[in-house]
């Protein structure tokens, strides 16, 4: 049994869904730990679920408080709230390391860092396995600070990773001082301590960050994760008969960032927008909305890989693994951060020539956005998106991550 050690929104287990699809298509038997909420989620992929008592979204944590990590629009501003939050995953400490018990392999978020020292303790082999690059390198900032931060590589490192760290460490010292008297041996970030014993495996496309030259030989990054989804989805027949009732239209959806309390003046600026464009539109995940005009729907959650084929456009908060859909999809980006890495997003998109100039969410008007509605879809950019998507097509990342799985278990 190899068990995968999770944690975040649904965007973020997404990958981790991928690689245990992989794993079994490898004749592994894999399950996934974390997100109590998102059982029937990942139960509909054919993946075990090992269900702790609560996560984020079930937990009695403060909206306010995850409000305000979700729109953390600075590295200070993340730390302080990820530092509020730390008491909420004490209790869940206890449950991930039961999770890990019997278990041939962990495989750990690094959100997930109990996986590391339930490895130790248990005698079991860990390997870290990041949704996005993490790792400290000279030749390009951290995600929390690429494009929009000037600090020192380095420092933007030992950001990144000490809020990440600070996510689990509470809840480690709380729990191996109650259950051994003591704190393990090496207590400290695992993030860095990767060789042949420890690798990693990063869910990133090569033709988005290059693979760093100066990275460890045991940290391993072959391209995205992608879900395999079920070939049987039908769309709602509105949202059939709006796809077939003229030109593509722009998908809007800003997933779980999306607060709201936003909604009204979401929605007037995307309508707006789209009247000075001539565009139409998908609102996606935004809540019930009456008297919508004719050239713009509103629908519930529907998969990115199915939906995007059928858009000319995707507007969205910069999520990883959303971001990952929009660039298989082969389609030109706009994106509008809201917090954490969703910068680094969005001006990567721009750097790379597939989407506009990043909006920040602060930022966002009807003329802003009907400008880069404009400017996205002109055809260098066209073209360069679909020049990613086919390169993109060309790597394997969940099938190389789940094959480096394999053979070290076979080592």
């Amino acid at each position: 049994m190899i068990t995968i050690l999770c944690s975040g929104s649904r965007g973020d287990f997404q990958p981790y869904i991928a690689l245990a699809q992989e794993l079994q298509k490898l004749g592994k038997t894999v399950r996934i730990a974390g997100g109590k909420s998102f059982e029937d989620f990942i139960k509909n992929y054919g993946i075990d679920f090992y269900p702790p008592s609560a996560d984020y979204q079930s937990a009695e944590i403060d909206p306010k408080l995850l409000q305000d990590a979700q729109s953390s629009d600075n590295p200070l501003k993340m730390i302080l709230t990820f530092n509020k939050m730390k008491n909420y995953v004490i209790g869940l400490t206890a449950e991930m390391f039961a999770a890990c018990q019997g278990s041939e392999l962990i495989v750990y978020h690094p959100g997930c860092t109990i996986g590391y020292f339930a490895g130790a303790k248990l005698g079991i082999p860990a390997i870290l396995a990041a949704p996005f690059p993490m790792h400290k390198t000279s030749e390009v900032a951290s995600l929390i600070a690429y494009g929009k931060t000037i600090m020192p590589k380095a420092v933007s490192y030992k950001l990144l990773q000490g809020m990440l760290w600070m996510a689990g460490k509470t809840g480690i010292e709380a729990f191996f001082k109650k259950e051994y008297g003591k704190l393990p041996e090496d207590f400290g970030s695992p993030f860095e301590k990767i060789d042949h014993t420890h690798p990693a495996i990063i869910s990133c496309s090569n033709f988005v960050f290059p693979r760093p030259h100066d990275w460890n030989a045991d940290i391993h990054q072959n391209g995205y994760w992608f879900v395999t989804e079920k070939d049987d989805y039908t769309p709602a027949k509105e949202l059939a008969a709006f796809l077939a009732d003229g030109e593509k239209p722009v998908y809007f959806g800003f997933g779980s960032v999306f607060d709201s309390r936003h909604q009204v003046e979401t929605i007037a600026i995307i309508i707006e927008a789209l009247r000075r464009t001539g565009k139409r539109g998908i609102i996606s995940g935004m809540g019930a909305i009456d008297n919508l005009p004719k050239n713009l729907l509103a629908i519930d959650s529907v998969p990115h890989s199915w939906l995007f084929e059928r858009v000319s456009l995707v507007c969205h908060h910069g999520g990883a693994g959303t971001t990952a859909a929009g660039f298989k999809a082969g389609i030109p980006s706009i994106i509008v951060p809201f917090s954490n890495d969703q910068f680094a997003w969005a001006h990567r998109a721009y750097d790379l020539g597939v989407g506009a100039k990043p909006i920040y969410r602060k930022h966002l008007t009807a003329d802003k956005l009907a400008a880069a509605i404009q400017y996205a879809l002109t055809d260098p950019i066209i073209t360069n998106a679909r020049t990613l998507a086919h390169n993109i097509g060309t790597e394997q990342g969940a099938r190389a991550g789940a094959k480096i799985i394999a053979d070290y278990l076979a080592r």
